[in-house]
């Protein structure tokens, strides 16, 4: 059985509905949701009415956006396996992916476990008798963290952001410790951005971007770059404490088995004297519920540093790995908000996972 079959298999045998969404898409919802690193890679191409449209660059959006399309009920499970297209310097840039998105489940603990518990299960299958290496990282408790320790609205705003973007994040904390000089943009954006007038930043480089020939949907919108250019001229502005900064990174160098960090992460909230109790509470159900998934032979590490470069996370993100391959074979989370922002008309939960189909070939191979 080749390993596509074996996948297939494992989603009939569990009675998830096979997705299928075309491969070219609306491009503004990954522009504007994907994170920066993805929109990087994206494949653009415009209809003939001048839609921006892409080559699909991953599932999650793009099942999400036919789960609203449909009105289908919830809760509900999608499974998909199929092409992905993305740009690299070297190498293909068609790969398969397969996984599942599970949609409008309220018990997020369970949830949570079952994705990471499904995509350990079809590693097993794939590979037998690998010791898989599950790396969990959560983005609500990275929020928790730095709305306990009262940084700036704007400085929260970017770290989480910045989070699942080792250098994004180390860049924003270098700039957090010492904020950088004020940089002369020249005249006239210079008064726009002082005067915090996003439209007109926005309007002013959306003008430029047409006069020097580039399409607005070639990267960054104008829109965007003015919210980040406004942010700046704010955040160079602030200095945090000392104890808040050390505190940060204090947090961010924590990094043990999962079964030791959910103490681990309460002894640090009472020594620096931070609220956390919520989000400490959603971890431990998580670990509880992980635990009673009986995933033998596998590993599970919390990093809190750890995050993936896709800005629609909001909660769990999770990564697995083998041994002999520092990629990742399986990447996935919870993002909570994704679906509201895609159009659904009240809060959907969601969280899922990819499998890198090549990836995992080459990890069959003697």
């Amino acid at each position: 059985m080749t390993l596509a079959e074996t996948i297939l298999a494992r989603f009939a045998a569990e009675g998830i509905a096979l997705a299928e969404v075309p491969i070219l898409q609306p491009a503004d919802p990954f522009l504007d949701m994907a994170g920066e690193d993805l929109r990087r890679r994206i494949f653009l191409t415009q209809s003939e009415t001048g839609e921006s449209l892409c080559l699909r660059p991953e599932f999650t959006i793009p099942v999400c956006r036919d789960h609203i399309a449909r009105q289908a009920g919830t809760p509900r499970r999608y499974a998909y396996l199929g092409e992905v297209f993305r740009q690299h310097r070297a190498g293909g840039t068609q790969f398969l992916q397969a996984g599942i998105e599970d949609l409008g489940e309220t018990d997020t603990s369970t949830a949570d476990a079952r994705s990471v518990a499904d995509a350990c299960r079809l590693l097993n299958e794939a590979l037998p008798g690998a010791a898989l290496t599950v790396t969990l990282g959560d983005q609500a408790i990275f929020e928790a963290v730095l709305a306990a320790l009262g940084l700036p609205r704007g400085w929260q705003m970017r770290l989480a952001r910045a989070f699942g973007a080792a250098d994004m994040l180390e860049a924003a904390l270098a700039d957090l410790a010492n904020p950088p000089k004020k940089r002369n943009l020249g005249q006239p954006i210079s008064r726009l951005v002082a005067a915090r007038d996003r439209a007109a930043v926005a309007g002013y480089l959306e003008k430029q971007m047409e006069l020097a020939g580039i399409s607005p949907s070639a990267g960054r919108t104008p829109d965007d770059i003015a919210r980040r250019l406004i942010e700046k001229a704010e955040l160079g502005a602030v200095r945090i404490a000392d104890d808040a900064f050390e505190a940060l990174k204090r947090f961010l160098a924590i990094r043990e088995p999962l079964a030791q960090a959910g103490e681990t992460l309460r002894r640090f909230a009472d020594d620096c004297d931070l609220f956390l109790d919520a989000a400490l509470e959603q971890f431990k159900q998580r670990a509880d519920a992980l635990a009673a998934q009986q995933l033998q032979g596998t590993s599970f590490t919390y990093d809190a540093a750890f995050g993936r470069p896709l800005d629609y996370y909001t909660g769990l993100v999770f990564e697995i790995s083998a041994p002999g391959d520092p990629r990742p074979l399986v990447g996935g989370g919870r993002y909570d908000r994704l679906l509201t922002m895609l159009g659904a008309e009240h809060a959907i939960p969601g969280v899922g996972f990819s499998i890198w189909l090549d990836r995992i070939e080459g990890a069959r191979k003697p």
